[in-house]
């Protein structure tokens, strides 16, 4: 009796583990970018633009409003469309400009088509935008409040030009401080100095940012946000602890997901959530339920993996696909977002190899972990998967 209550001891930690987590999201939430445009003839303006996927408790298996879901909307149901996008604004954002006090702009909420054409279909986007009074102001900044519950994108042009620093706010940060040009005319010398001269030589401080920013992003996606992405780097690890078949596996979840991920986030690829949400969920209860029922590991697990790893590589691909963002921003942002998934994809792997260390006889680590957590995964993946079927 005392080998079987300590036998089962970590047995109800794992479920426990595995329970809590579930209660929250399965996916990360939308990101809210927030785009600056300052002219040197003194027009300022910051718009966001508000998937309205973020109001839904799982945002990331919710289709996009379209113009035919758009259509059979009553008034009622728009007005409360914006209602919710208001208060997230309100909750979300506030303004500096000149170093002077935080405000929120007096913002104008109205339904208006996706602009970013590499997204799938033709969408239908609650924006807010608001014309900022920039005499005697040469600094702009945003922050995130503590009350937020969405990253927020901070990303700017300067005459048309994309800025090439980008902050990825988390709840109660604040941007840098952008530099704007004064307001004399389309010739002011210190614009063009801003433009040209300022961005060569701050040129690698930006892009240092902007991959940190972007880096800590990817890791959050995963560690903590992405529990189904956990729980697939999970269910890859419990089918063998030895290096090779580990590192096999991992190298060809990587190499799928990376892959999509890039040529989704530049539109040369691009398939609906409603299609990839699912799949994800059910690629967890598949590898999960492998563990089960094919213990030993075999050449054409790899190929399971990366087929999903494909999958998972288009549900990040939400993240930086929708940004407006110059070609070399993009490549820094795509560059760091990616080595943080995997950043974090490696944490949840020595998290797993910490958990599962008492074990040493590997007939009890499959009876007490493998076979009870394989089995609790494949019941979260299929629940998700049935729910963003049929919801």
């Amino acid at each position: 009796m005392q080998t079987r209550k300590k036998f089962y001891h970590p047995y109800i930690i794992w479920l426990f583990l595995l329970t809590l987590p579930s209660i929250g999201l399965s996916h990360p939430t939308p990101d809210l970018p927030v785009f600056g445009s300052f002219d040197s003839n003194g027009t300022a303006t910051v718009m966001l633009e508000i998937d309205p996927r973020g109001f839904a408790s799982d945002p990331e298996a919710e289709p996009f409003l379209t113009p035919e879901i758009f259509d059979e909307l009553n008034a009622s149901s728009r007005e409360h469309l914006l209602k919710q996008a208001r208060e997230l604004v309100e909750q979300s954002l506030l303004v500096r400009l000149g170093g002077k006090d935080w405000f929120l702009p007096n913002f104008n909420y109205q339904f208006t088509e996706r602009s970013n054409e590499a997204a799938e279909g033709s969408i239908i986007l609650v924006e807010a935008s608001a014309e900022l009074d920039r005499e005697h102001n040469s600094t702009y900044q945003i922050k995130s409040k503590d009350s937020s519950w969405l990253d927020l994108i901070f990303t700017n042009r300067i005459n048309g030009i994309a800025h090439r620093r980008v902050n990825v706010l988390f709840p109660g940060e604040e941007s840098f401080v952008l530099q704007l040009p004064k307001v004399d005319s389309p010739t002011n010398p210190n614009l063009s100095k801003f433009t040209n001269q300022g961005r060569k030589e701050q040129g690698s401080s930006d892009i240092a940012s902007t991959l940190v920013s972007f880096l800590r992003q990817g890791f959050v996606h995963v560690l903590p946000l992405g529990l189904d992405h956990i729980l697939f780097v999970v269910g890859i690890f419990l089918l063998s602890r030895k290096w090779k078949p580990l590192l096999f596996q991992v190298s060809a979840f990587t190499l799928a997901h990376t892959l999509t991920l890039g040529m989704a986030t530049v539109g040369w690829v691009s398939v609906p959530s409603t299609i990839v949400e699912p799949i994800i969920a059910g690629s967890i209860a598949f590898i999960a339920l492998e563990n089960i029922f094919y213990p030993k590991y075999q050449a054409r697990r790899l190929l399971v993996v990366f087929f999903f790893g494909l999958i998972h590589g288009l549900g990040f691909a939400g993240a930086l696909s929708e940004l407006s963002l110059d070609p070399t921003v993009l490549l820094i942002s795509l560059v760091g977002f990616n080595l943080g998934v995997e950043g974090g994809q490696l944490a949840v792997i020595l998290l797993a190899f910490i958990g599962v260390y008492p074990f040493k006889d590997e007939q009890k680590y499959r009876r007490a972990v493998v076979v009870p957590v394989s089995l609790g995964i494949a019941g979260l993946g299929l629940y998700w998967m049935i729910e963003r079927i049929v919801g």
